[in-house]
């Protein structure tokens, strides 16, 4: 360790120069090949290197071979893209190109295939409702053998369809009477507010003669706003991870793609490792503790609090070995790309 007894700036440089060597080439470091790009001795480097070594930064597969950077320094190296900017002209593109699709899930898809296009690695990106979602508005259909197909739609554009039977046949004119009472009452309101508000007007002694209130009561005791919080996502780019030297058997390979398969799966990769920071990235490098085939993996995303009841999650996943830079700012783009074409 250098008589300080810490690491210095430089050592930071000359670590993060090492990250981008290593990820460029696949080899390990050398101390002559960073010298080139310092006004150092060889020896001075070697020093450093030294010290990275012993704080846990760098590993030596060999005794008389280069350096290669551990995971703790892939999140050094990472953490000085984070300031990376927002070019406008590119959010400005995305945003247009997000915004044609006329639903959340439209939007979602479109999102993790850009991602993937930008990067060529594994896109996600994901649509979580969360209890605050906000009524829009609801419809009612009249089928036949006294069926209701009911269509609830969120202000996030997120739209439910559930069909049920009642006892006793229902006009689409009266079926036209509740939706009123529902969108004018209800509209622009939380559903957490509504079933309160709901089971408080029901209480009331005159909910017994009133009528369009008995019917919204039916309905609602079949289920008119339990809507579920079913999530949206999609996810592109599994084929990008073919090749990669990853270290992996081919059996360990197979478990990867299935892994990368489930949809569930993927929903505990960025519930688990994306903070719930709004807006803020975050990176996890070596996702072992998921699943041990992803143990070569980074994840770079972020997850956005979208205003009308969504968690929208946007992330890029790739070997240690990808181009951070270019990850980092897809993710930053896309990400605000969705948000404001969303809200």
């Amino acid at each position: 360790m250098n008589h300080f007894g810490a690491l210095t700036p430089r050592h930071f440089q000359v670590l993060h120069t090492i990250v981008q060597t290593y990820i460029e080439t696949g080899e390990p470091v050398a101390s002559r090949a960073i010298a080139r790009k310092f006004p150092m001795s060889p020896a001075s480097i070697r020093n450093m290197m030294a010290d990275l070594l012993e704080e846990g930064y760098l590993s030596q597969p060999h005794t008389s071979a280069g350096r290669v950077p551990t995971e703790r320094a892939y999140q050094s190296y990472v953490k000085t893209l984070l300031g990376s900017r927002i070019v406008q002209a590119e959010l400005d593109r995305l945003h247009s190109l997000i915004q044609r699709e006329g639903s959340v899930e439209g939007r979602i898809e479109r999102s993790s295939k850009l991602l993937t296009e930008i990067t060529r690695q594994f896109g996600i990106a994901a649509a979580i409702p969360t209890e605050n979602q906000t009524l829009d508005q609801v419809e009612f259909l009249a089928l036949p053998d006294r069926r209701i197909l009911m269509v609830v739609v969120t202000r996030d554009r997120l739209v439910r369809n559930k069909v049920i039977t009642v006892d006793d046949p229902i006009s689409q004119d009266e079926l036209s009477s509740i939706r009123n009472y529902i969108n004018y009452n209800f509209g622009g309101w939380g559903l957490g507010s509504i079933h309160r508000e709901l089971k408080r007007r029901l209480e009331l002694e005159s909910a017994a003669y009133d009528a369009i209130l008995k019917r919204v009561s039916l309905f609602y005791s079949k289920g008119l706003l339990d809507l579920g919080l079913m999530p949206e996502v999609y996810f592109d780019g599994a084929e990008n991870l073919i090749g990669l030297d990853l270290h992996l058997t081919r059996e360990r390979m197979r478990e990867l793609f299935r892994a990368l398969e489930e949809k569930k799966r993927v929903l505990q990769l960025l519930e688990r490792f994306l903070e719930p920071s709004n807006g803020e990235l975050s990176v996890q490098v070596g996702l072992s503790d998921l699943h041990p085939s992803m143990s070569e993996l980074s994840l770079i995303g972020v997850r956005l609090n979208l205003p009308n009841g969504l968690d929208a999650h946007v992330a890029v996943l790739g070997p240690m070995r990808m181009n951070y830079s270019r990850a980092v700012s897809a993710v930053l783009h896309v990400g605000q790309a969705f948000k404001s074409a969303t809200m």
